[in-house]
């Protein structure tokens, strides 16, 4: 997702949203570990985008 299609999305599905994308962080680092993952790249996205929206979030604080 690009920064501007995050700022579109109110405070609470971008909460709920974040929520997912751990569970989903969760599940790509045990497939890491399990050796099952087929796409390492996808954990540094998911990482990222969390990162986004964390941040978003907090410009909406301010």
């Amino acid at each position: 997702m690009k920064a501007a299609e995050i700022r579109k999305i109110n405070t609470n599905d971008l909460q709920k949203r974040i929520d997912e994308l751990k569970a989903e962080l969760f599940n790509l680092r045990f497939q890491l570990a399990v050796g099952q993952l087929e796409n390492t790249a996808r954990i540094s996205q998911v990482k990222k985008t969390i990162a986004q929206m964390k941040t978003i979030i907090s410009e909406r604080a301010e």
